[in-house]
């Protein structure tokens, strides 16, 4: 376990990992916008987030500088931010509970499910499905920023259809991660043999 994590924060500092700590800082920074009430600045914090989450996935792959930090931590970021804004959105009577709790229990399970994988040296890396689910709740949550003015085009509320969508997304892709790591421990139960 303690190789898991000293490989972990093994070649830590490249562009990738340093915009998924910058995510992390920027997760204070729109709670206290979003709870003083400058939504558009919050919205402008989160979306700032958002772009740096495709960034540092892009530059990885392009420059070959993905890290089990990055496999770890850049999701997590990820997940922090959309957790701590829909959690705002909901205490601001904006967006249900019910979702939002779904989503929270689904958070707690990958992350233990995550924290297991790891003490056995296995990295369950993001599915397409966990990537969509992604994109749906970035525009969810951007879109429940402006319910109002949305309210106005369309005559239902559509950030809450995108959110809904969103959730049915990501209990798609805990099953695929789930049914990921179940088939990596029987291939190393395999090898062992």
């Amino acid at each position: 376990m303690k190789d898991s994590f000293r490989n972990l924060f093994k070649n830590v500092w490249n562009v990738p990992n340093v915009l998924t700590m910058f995510r992390i800082v920027l997760i204070p920074v729109f709670v206290i916008l979003q709870t003083n009430g400058r939504l558009i600045w919050a919205l402008a914090v989160f979306l700032t987030a958002s772009f740096t989450d495709f960034l540092d996935g892009f530059i990885a792959r392009k420059y070959h500088l993905i890290t089990d930090f990055g496999k770890l931590f850049d999701p997590l970021a990820d997940k922090l931010m959309v957790c701590i804004a829909l959690i705002c959105q909901c205490v601001s009577g904006i967006l249900p509970w019910v979702p939002v709790i779904i989503v929270m229990f689904k958070e707690i399970l990958m992350i233990a499910g995550g924290l297991i994988m790891l003490k056995k040296n296995i990295v369950v890396y993001a599915n397409m499905f966990g990537k969509c689910a992604q994109v749906l709740f970035i525009l969810a949550l951007s879109a429940s920023f402006l319910y109002k003015e949305l309210l106005q085009v369309f005559s239902f509320r559509l950030d809450l259809v995108l959110l809904w969508i969103s959730v049915a997304a990501s209990l798609t892709a805990i099953t695929a991660y789930a049914a990921g790591a179940v088939r990596q421990l029987r291939n190393r139960g395999v090898k062992e043999s």
